[in-house]
């Protein structure tokens, strides 16, 4: 089988393999496939296996595979100018900034290249928005257990599970973790030195749990009452996701920073922090910055997804697409008592089951279907925007193939 071509020489999959064996950090445990090209919803390996990505590589392809438009602009951006740095203006960083406050309600964005440094951006400056009201000692933070924000050494203090942190203690101090349904533990975790809570409104690798609506209503009363910033983190269940511009709005969350990334370049990294006036009037000249965050490059391609998403219907369409999504999972959990609980909303479902996940997550890539778990025990399903109903129906039935050879019942 070949692959790429390299240097003048054709590699093959297992020189591909191979290679990133003896030289890339082994931080990933990678299932054995080198995915060569996509199209739409579909990717396609070295040895010539069709995928149906039920994915779209962890949330980010949200155009799918492959996107004519996409590509177009890209490579025209890249003719013009690719990176001047933050030290001079260009055309198109104010043009993705308006879109984003016109989508959320907050008006200054800082740029990053990823969730995870939106999250950094977001946890400094409510720190600093304190420091500015000369309140020096308020810099604590609640979090929520089963939540995740990142890896880097500030967003990794936030995350809850014990598996992530504990190689790389100790971590930024001053951080609770409170039950995610329990108010009276949020209401008494927070004081008089609390700088912020930090919510995802949909917990993504924690396990796709949706933030309930008393819990929700309990962050609003507690930020309320304490003046406590409300962080929001939208990266994975953000920017039309969940057929919303943000999920907050679901549930009446008022957040005063909030961190987005993955589909926002729909594949190339961009990342943003956002924030309300307030916080941004607490900024400072050279406070933070980013030498890559909202080149040219990154901000033509998040302006092609944002006019998908808005101008192009797109939104629509996830929310069409995923009723459709949830009835057919919600079908097929009826036929598999093993599927515990089906969770999410658009295009970000989990399905939790009473057994580890992944030997079902092995038997759909060996049946054509791309999907992760995450949390142990869940199923975790990220399409991409574009997909079909008739694409979904098909990646269902893949699916319920998959459950069926993991959990050894019989082929009907």
């Amino acid at each position: 089988m070949t692959t790429t071509e390299a240097h003048g020489k054709t590699r093959t999959a297992a020189d591909v393999i191979a290679a990133e064996s003896a030289h890339v950090l082994q931080v990933y445990r990678r299932n054995q496939v080198v995915l060569e090209r996509g199209r739409g919803c579909r990717l396609f390996a070295a040895d010539g296996r069709s995928f149906l990505d039920f994915l779209s590589g962890i949330g980010v392809a949200a155009l799918g595979h492959g996107h004519p438009g996409l590509a177009a602009a890209i490579g025209a951006q890249a003719l013009e100018l690719i990176h001047t740095s933050n030290l001079f203006f260009h055309p198109l960083q104010g043009q993705v900034a308006t879109r984003l406050s016109d989508l959320s309600g907050l008006p200054r964005a800082f740029f990053c290249n990823s969730g995870a440094e939106a999250i950094e951006a977001c946890l400094k400056f409510a720190r600093r928005y304190w420091r500015a009201q000369g309140a020096q000692d308020r810099t604590r933070f609640v979090a929520l257990e089963h939540g995740f924000h990142g890896r880097t050494m500030g967003s990794l203090s936030v995350t809850w599970d014990d598996h992530y942190r504990a190689p790389f203690a100790p971590l930024v101090p001053e951080v609770t973790f409170v039950p995610n349904d329990d108010p009276a533990a949020l209401a008494a975790a927070v004081g008089d030195k609390t700088a912020a809570i930090i919510a995802e409104p949909i917990q993504g690798e924690g396990g796709v749990r949706p933030l309930s609506a008393r819990m929700a209503a309990a962050i609003n009363e507690t930020c309320g009452r304490t003046g406590t910033l409300l962080i929001a983190d939208e990266v994975q269940c953000g920017l039309g996701r969940t057929g919303r511009p943000f999920h907050f709005s679901a549930l009446g969350l008022k957040p005063d920073l909030m961190s987005i990334g993955k589909a926002l370049g729909a594949g190339v990294p961009i990342g943003a922090a956002l924030f309300s006036e307030r916080v941004a009037a607490a900024a400072a000249f050279g406070d933070h910055g980013s030498t890559y965050g909202g080149n040219l490059l990154a901000c033509r391609a998040a302006l092609v997804f944002l006019e998908e998403l808005v101008d192009g219907g797109l939104m629509k369409h996830v929310e069409q697409v995923g009723r459709h999504a949830e009835k057919q999972l919600r079908a097929l959990a009826a036929a598999h008592p093993e599927i515990r609980e089906v969770r999410g909303a658009g295009l970000m479902w989990g399905l939790d089951l009473d057994r580890p996940a992944a030997p079902v997550v092995e038997a759909a890539l060996a049946k054509g279907l791309l999907i992760n778990r995450t949390a142990e025990t869940v199923i975790r399903l990220l399409p991409p925007y574009v997909i079909s109903e008739a694409e979904i129906d098909e990646g269902v039935a893949l699916l319920d193939a998959a459950l069926t050879a993991a959990t050894g019942k019989p082929q009907s």
